[in-house]
């Protein structure tokens, strides 16, 4: 089927990293069901579910295995039973988000992505307040977000919107796409390319799916007609990995409305605000009646909107900075990073020696 990951065309960092595990068969996690996956490997695809020693020394969802995941498995024919995973290799970026409802776990929304498509309609679902908190997490991801605002021929007031978010989506492109023209999606296959990987993310029936059926060529995915008051209908009901005709792989998410933050990069997603808090008279402003700060004199004269600097506030406090200033923030990344790479560097190390025959 046109669309499905026959040839992974695996990065040669992962095919090196494989190489310490040569009884095993490197895979791609291209699907992710409950307790199971499908990885494609150089010849075929194959259900597989975790290995036991992998589930053992999982204390999260996190550490469990997530499309865009290159992994190592026990076999490359599925005719004899699901194959074992046992175990993921490094991931070079991987997008987060806190468990809904009342749970503290993480989980993994895709791994290995070049590109985040940061989703949202210019009807109904318009809202900068939650592109400010995909824009945090996305930059934090290693992965670099592209905003691309769908079903533009809904939208009565365009220029007044594309205004807007370009005041929030700072470094990042803004795309303007609409699923009622052959072109209307054209703006993003420049970023869809032979070894990158797109994740497509955003709320419930933002046209996700419509946008990549676009870039397959064909309906692979089922989508719905729009509610009665420009709504879309929420289709995606797994996370999925499809190969684009002519290089590139994109992935699908189920629609997230709501988002919580496990860590995010807000120096970049509110780079406005940290350049402006450099400015402040003292370097732990914190920006409510403090004399000399340059935060409150741009909201002051309308510069930045107060509901920016607010957002910034409870991100910050959702992402456990509270009271720490930009540099501390990056301090903090830098030592969990790190801490959780440790691992990947001294495995990579020991290839390289080996490769000089050490």
């Amino acid at each position: 089927m046109t669309g499905r990951l026959r040839d992974p065309g695996f990065p040669e960092e992962f095919i090196q990293e494989a190489a310490l595990y040569p009884e095993l068969f490197l895979g791609r996690v291209i699907a992710q069901y409950k307790g199971l996956y499908r990885v494609a490997t150089e010849k075929t695809e194959l259900f597989a579910e975790p290995s036991g020693r992998l589930r053992y020394g999982a204390d999260k969802s996190a550490d469990y295995p997530a499309v865009g995941d290159y992994v190592m498995i026990d076999r490359e024919d599925g005719d004899l039973g699901s194959a074992i995973i046992h175990r993921i290799l490094g991931r070079k970026s991987v997008f987060l988000r806190k468990a809904a409802g009342t749970s503290h776990d993480v989980q993994v929304v895709a791994a290995n992505v070049d590109t985040v498509f940061i989703c949202m309609s210019l009807n109904n679902d318009f809202n900068l307040r939650r592109l400010e908190r995909y824009l945090a997490i996305a930059w934090d991801s290693g992965a670099l977000p592209v905003v691309v605002l769908t079903k533009s021929d809904l939208c009565r007031d365009l220029p007044e919107r594309l205004a807007e978010v370009e005041r929030v989506a700072l470094g990042a492109d803004v795309l303007v796409t609409s699923s009622m023209t052959e072109d209307g999606y054209g703006a993003l296959r420049k970023y869809v390319k032979p070894g990158q990987t797109v994740a497509f993310i955003g709320s419930s029936g933002v046209g996700k799916s419509t946008l990549i059926n676009r870039l397959l060529g064909e309906d692979v995915i089922g989508t719905k007609e729009v509610r009665k008051g420009g709504k879309g209908k929420h289709t995606t009901t797994r996370r999925e990995l499809f190969l684009v005709p002519g290089g590139g792989a994109v992935i699908d998410t189920p629609g997230m409305r709501e988002l919580g933050i496990e860590n995010a990069n807000l120096a970049m997603a509110f780079a406005d605000i940290d350049e402006l808090a450099s400015r402040c008279k003292f370097s732990d402003c914190r920006h409510e009646h403090e004399p000399g700060c340059a935060v409150r004199e741009a909201i002051e004269e309308g510069i930045i909107p107060q509901e920016r600097l607010e957002a910034y506030r409870k991100l910050k406090k959702e992402a456990k900075y509270e009271g720490l200033n930009a540099k501390q923030i990056e301090k903090e990344k830098v030592k969990d990073m790190f801490s959780a790479f440790d691992g990947i560097k001294n495995a990579r190390a020991y290839i390289k020696s080996k490769s000089k025959g050490k």
